[in-house]
């Protein structure tokens, strides 16, 4: 009894030592590493440049504020009238209009400074000019119309033209006569007129024969 009380008393014993050396290894064993979240970041987002609206181009420009350009033989200024004579072979060019004549009589408008020492101050700048007295057989052309007659005034602010006697307007073959044409450059349009007791005279071609004959 006493050996198997013993015996026993080992096993138990050995049992003992073997559990504590297994709490003792699973006590030294790391603990697994806790999963770090990966931080994603986001690229900024970007803003759109707005491209810069375009300019417009020159050629559009209003037609009262380009610049006129004028030759002749002979130049004389009166400043007190605020005006200038172009004579002989006189061509005033503005845009896409041209005026020829014999005389052309360039007139300004009175400015500001009127009163100044310098009564010349403004002369020959564009925004200033007043009109243009065509005299002597005249000759104004526009892209495709001529508008020919013994003489024309031309008015920068309304954009008008008017010429009288023996007035004449072609464009193409087709070709209206009168005594008096207004053409309204702004409008893209003319009137003609006769004097008293006459009428105005037109010579209009069809589209086809029009094409025929440029």
């Amino acid at each position: 009894m006493k050996i198997y009380r013993t015996t026993l008393g080992i096993i138990l014993l050995a049992v003992c030592m073997a559990l504590l050396c297994v709490f003792q290894t699973v006590a030294k064993e790391p603990e697994p590493a806790a999963i770090q979240p990966v931080p994603t970041q986001l690229a900024p987002i970007q803003a759109v440049p707005k491209q810069p609206a375009s300019k417009p181009s020159a050629s559009k420009q209003s037609a009262p504020k380009q610049p006129v350009h004028i030759t002749s033989d002979t130049l004389e200024a009166f400043n007190d009238e605020r005006l200038i004579v172009f004579s002989g072979n006189a061509v005033a060019v503005q845009g896409d209009k041209v005026i020829r004549s014999d005389k052309l009589l360039v007139y300004y408008k009175k400015s500001a400074d009127e009163g100044k020492e310098s009564k010349t101050a403004g002369i020959g700048q564009g925004g200033d000019l007043d009109r243009i007295e065509a005299k002597g057989p005249v000759r104004i052309t526009q892209l495709k119309k001529i508008v020919t007659g013994d003489e024309a005034v031309y008015y920068q602010d309304d954009q008008k033209i008017i010429v009288n006697g023996n007035a004449v307007m072609r464009e193409g073959p087709n070709i209206v006569k009168g005594d008096r044409i207004t053409v309204l450059l702004d409008e893209n349009r003319g009137i003609v007129e006769a004097p008293v007791k006459k009428r105005v005279t037109a010579t209009i071609y069809p589209a086809e024969d029009s094409k025929q004959k440029k």
